[in-house]
């Protein structure tokens, strides 16, 4: 079944368009290499974790390689071969964004992860991106919803993973233009939080009217950073405001830290495509520029991007 599985993924890859994804061996299985997505996020990543989607669509080899590869060979599949936590969570962390990438690739243009297809129209418009499509893993489907819950957030007790996974939309924490890796990936969890943590968007205190504002993200999550607070600082509050304090840059924290019995208000989410400006809107047809979205046929119009394709099983 497992052998199956990445075979079907394989030729949904290769009929769009992917030809050059090297077939992965049923007997010694080629291991993910990070050096396949960081080289990809470095040519179609900028400096403020927008992603060049138009570009990506018909530069995305290395992208493939890593996701086939993923999809093979994982630590529940071959835990040799991932011999700390950090190198088993650099591997989750990379899955969940390459797949969101890849899954946006098959719908661009979009303006929004909630715009991709859902079969089911009256359940959440999130569920047809992140509950209804499956993701490979090591031989096993999961939805983007169950990585991130019932892998990434049950399995380590790292509540700064919430500024590495990205969901392709301008709420979420920036993406990086490199992968993660395990030998590094410490240093890479406290640069992304701390990245995240000093833009007002996500964090900032209005003193006069004794109110901090967070990032939605802070509201879905919050058990994580106040359980996080209960077993590593047992003599601080577990609250978001001290966890803050205690992860934010000095000037983050000592603004947060003298807002005294501050309430906590949360910032509405933005699900905009971390698209960079103009792409989703502007596709090249005929010498020119002109809108182009995704029609009721669910045809395109931007080259270089494969039609996309209703997932298997």
């Amino acid at each position: 079944m497992r052998t199956r599985l990445v075979a079907l993924l394989l030729g949904l890859l290769v009929a769009s368009g992917c030809s050059s994804v090297p077939v992965p061996s049923q007997d010694a299985p080629a291991l993910p290499d990070h050096s396949d997505l960081d080289a990809f996020l470095a040519r179609h990543v900028d400096d403020l974790g927008r992603v060049d989607y138009a570009a990506a669509g018909s530069d995305r080899a290395g992208l493939d390689r890593f996701v086939v590869a993923a999809a093979s060979a994982s630590p529940d599949s071959h835990p040799e071969a991932f011999g700390t936590d950090d190198d088993r969570l650099a591997y989750w962390i990379n899955s969940y964004n390459a797949w969101v990438i890849a899954m946006v690739l098959r719908d661009y243009p979009i303006d929004s992860v909630l715009d991709a297809p859902n079969p089911v129209a009256w359940i959440d418009r999130r569920a047809g991106f992140f509950f209804l499509r499956r993701v490979l893993l090591g031989g096993d489907r999961m939805s983007l919803y169950t990585l991130e819950n019932g892998v990434v957030r049950a399995r380590f007790d790292e509540p700064r993973i919430h500024f590495a996974l990205n969901c392709a939309s301008r709420g979420c924490p920036r993406l990086p233009p490199e992968a993660f890796t395990g030998p590094r990936l410490r240093l890479q969890l406290a640069r992304e939080t701390a990245r995240f943590l000093a833009e007002e968007r996500n964090v900032s205190v209005d003193s006069e009217s004794r109110v901090v504002r967070l990032s939605m993200i802070f509201r879905w999550y919050e058990s994580d950073f106040t359980g996080w607070m209960e077993r590593h600082r047992p003599d601080a509050q577990a609250t978001l405001l001290a966890w803050i304090v205690d992860q934010a840059p000095a000037e983050v924290a000592e603004r947060v830290a003298a807002c005294v019995g501050c309430d906590v208000e949360f910032v509405p989410y933005d699900w905009s495509l971390n698209d960079l400006p103009g792409r989703a809107v502007a596709c090249a047809t005929g010498g020119g520029l002109r809108p182009s979205r995704v029609r009721s046929d669910r045809t395109r119009e931007c080259p270089g991007i494969a039609p996309p394709r209703e997932p298997a099983g």
